[in-house]
């Protein structure tokens, strides 16, 4: 038995350590904002945060998250930089499909978290791991760096 500390509560899942992290949110916990993109931590569509840092769930074993703050795209509403984040996203209309966008959040609100005011190459570096099959990669540099504005006090 495993425990794991999923948007401040604790979950008990029965399955074995290997398991990767998304298929214990999705599969056995119901957290199904956190996708399956291509099962190799290459796209970024299962991104969550561990211990505030974005992690690919699709690679990361739960046995590896033991004992670690776990934060889903659900958690997200509930989160002061995520809102930021989400409101800019739906301001700026950065989804298309939509399939990508809670990896993509969930790198961009770590990367706020840790830079408040990026500039474009960090903000392109940060980002470089998130693949958007739609290409909206200008929408989402401006959803950022309206988020950031809008955390500082500021427009975009």
């Amino acid at each position: 038995m495993t425990t794991l500390d999923i948007n401040g509560k604790g979950h008990e899942v029965d399955l074995p350590a290997e398991t990767p992290l998304l298929w214990a949110l999705r599969d056995e916990l119901g957290y199904t904002g956190t996708k399956f993109g291509c099962g190799m931590a290459l796209c970024g569509a299962c991104t969550v945060h561990v211990d505030g840092q974005p992690t690919r769930s699709c690679v990361t074993p739960i046995s590896a998250v033991q004992g670690k703050k776990i934060s889903t795209i659900e958690a997200m509403e509930g989160d002061r930089v995520g809102r930021a984040v989400q409101a800019a996203w739906v301001e700026l209309g950065v989804a298309q499909c939509g399939y990508c966008q809670a990896g993509q959040i969930m790198t961009a609100t770590a990367l706020l978290k840790d830079n408040p005011q990026p500039s474009d190459q960090q903000i392109e570096a940060a980002m470089s791991g998130n693949i958007c099959r739609c290409g909206t990669y200008n929408r989402i540099t401006a959803a950022i760096k309206t988020a950031s504005a809008t955390l500082r006090g500021g427009k975009a």
